[in-house]
């Protein structure tokens, strides 16, 4: 059952100007090789005309430092990885997630394939979560709450896709998500 649905989004320093995607053109878009975000990122290019440079980091540390150290105008990425680069940031403040979502992808639980009874179970149990509001809880305590030991806060709202997803428990595919 899905878990939670992720939203692609755009990090920018505060105070860059940038709003949106289309904001973009001709500038520096940093993004991690090998993730579902390039492919997001150069499907929206196509369908919009939006031409901009990407720039690779090897993992989100290091797309994240292109951001900060102005070698990239913006940094597209899962909002969770931004929101928690930036949570973990010399000066939080200075950056922002702005912007239209570029796309949503179902998270689950990776398990084997050949134990229906053992998925029934963490279905189950994921869902009794879905709808107790103890998932809702962990939320708040892990995105909304401030984190021991350094209190950083991430600062991630729930999104609107992941409340339709725990009011609706579902395994449906990425593909369905996709036409939102």
């Amino acid at each position: 059952v899905t878990t939670y649905v992720e939203e692609i989004r755009i990090a920018v320093k505060a105070n860059s100007g940038i709003t949106s995607l289309n904001q973009l053109n001709g500038r520096k878009v940093a993004t991690t090789t090998g993730t579902t975000s390039v492919q997001r990122l150069r499907q929206h290019e196509k369908a919009t005309g939006v031409n901009f440079e990407e720039v690779f980091g090897k993992d989100h540390a290091d797309s994240f430092l292109l951001l900060e150290s102005g070698r990239a105008d913006a940094f597209v990425m899962d909002g969770s990885i931004l929101a928690g680069n930036i949570a973990n940031a010399k000066n939080p403040n200075d950056y922002r997630i702005v912007g239209e979502v570029i796309g949503v992808e179902p998270i689950a639980i990776m398990m084997r394939k050949d134990d229906p009874s053992f998925k029934k179970a963490v279905d189950t149990s994921i869902i009794r979560m879905m709808k107790d509001g103890t998932l809702a809880k962990l939320w708040d305590k892990w995105f909304l709450q401030p984190i021991p030991p350094k209190n950083a806060r991430v600062g991630l709202a729930l999104s609107e896709s992941t409340k339709q997803a725990w009011s609706n428990p579902n395994d449906r595919p990425a593909e369905d998500y996709q036409k939102k």
